[in-house]
């Protein structure tokens, strides 16, 4: 993604700069390009500084080089030799900085599995995916695709069954089922028809363990039985959708912790890229399973209401919570770390 940089002046250009340093919270690598004529050191320091805070690794390329004398350039080169240098005159020097990319980018970029790292190999899983009026029509969404791709790219079987036919599927794999994973919506039922001998979770917390961190989502939840009717909520989704009266983020979970505190609480809703910067007005926030985004947005949003101390759960490990079975949930993410105590 091209930015306007970091040197705009002006009213405009501050706005610029501002649009710059967010997208610094969604940017996994960084290309810093300067002018081999034009380097400004405070520029310079001011943008490593921005990195560091968000803890993105980036590379210094230097343009314009054909502008340069031979001495110029060796010392240039000695002033910067982490740095690469192009000229969009020299094809070669651009062919070189697309390699490097690649290079640097590889290094950087592995991320953790969804699903394949808690069960063995030829381990069984089943996804539960409840048909209501959130589906999409003709196809499932993003965190079911990803959880199966997953299960198949790491040799571990998976089995996709309705709400209303998991019980018929359990029963016609014997109960040899390593794990399922659900829609957060239908915690409570797929909870009373899973045996307590088969682990159970959801795609909210599978996802909440793979872009944040799970430690944190629970800790948050010590903050909900202090909430009141002056508390300010706020609910993030990292996508855009057109919602239902059966929406899990604006309809359900502020009824559910309605009910759970006998309050009429004050929610505020955002969506995509619209991630508030006055997050110290917030007495919780309640994030999304963040399937649409990267992880780098997650941590950055994660280190930001940290940096405020503004406690932050998960839709996922909200609605376990909700329903009485945080313990069942996260059980299975307790076997590889510890996660702190359980939030009763």
């Amino acid at each position: 993604i091209d930015t306007a940089g970091m040197d705009d002046e002006g009213d405009l250009g501050k706005l610029r700069v501002e649009r710059s340093k967010k997208m610094l919270m969604r940017t996994d690598f960084a290309l810093y390009v300067m002018d081999a004529e034009d380097i400004s050191s405070e520029d310079e320091k001011s943008a490593e500084l921005l990195f560091k805070r968000f803890h993105i690794p980036f590379m210094k390329i230097i343009n314009k080089m054909d502008l340069l004398d031979q001495e110029k350039t060796e010392n240039l080169k000695k002033r910067y030799p982490d740095a690469v240098f192009v000229s969009e005159k020299d094809f070669s020097s651009i062919l070189r900085l697309k390699d490097e990319i690649v290079k640097r980018i590889s290094k950087n970029m592995e991320e953790p599995p969804l699903v394949a790292d808690l069960l063995p190999y030829g381990g069984t899983v089943v996804m539960v995916v409840p048909i209501d009026s959130e589906a999409p029509k003709g196809r499932i969404i993003l965190p079911q695709v990803q959880c199966i791709r997953d299960c198949l790219d790491h040799g571990v079987k998976s089995y996709v069954v309705r709400d209303t036919e998991l019980e018929k599927a359990l029963s016609d794999l014997d109960y040899k089922v390593d794990l399922v994973i659900t829609d957060s919506q239908a915690f409570k039922s797929v909870n009373e028809m899973v045996p307590p001998s088969i682990r159970l979770t959801s795609f909210s917390m599978i996802f909440a363990r793979n872009k944040g961190d799970l430690a944190v989502f629970n800790e948050g939840l010590k903050a909900i039985e202090n909430l009141d009717e002056n508390s300010k909520i706020l609910i993030a989704e990292s996508c855009t959708h057109n919602f239902s009266c059966e929406d899990i983020g604006r309809v359900k979970i502020p009824r559910l912790l309605n009910e759970r505190l006998g309050k009429n609480l004050n929610y505020e809703f955002k969506m995509g890229h619209d991630f508030p910067e006055n997050h110290e007005e917030y007495d919780l926030i309640i994030h999304c399973g963040a399937c649409m985004t990267n992880r780098k947005t997650m941590q950055s949003r994660m280190r930001i209401c940290s940096e405020c101390g503004i406690p932050m759960t998960n839709y996922g490990v909200l609605l376990a919570y909700l329903n009485g079975i945080s313990e069942r949930a996260m059980a299975i993410f307790r076997e590889e770390a510890d996660l702190g105590e359980e939030t009763a």
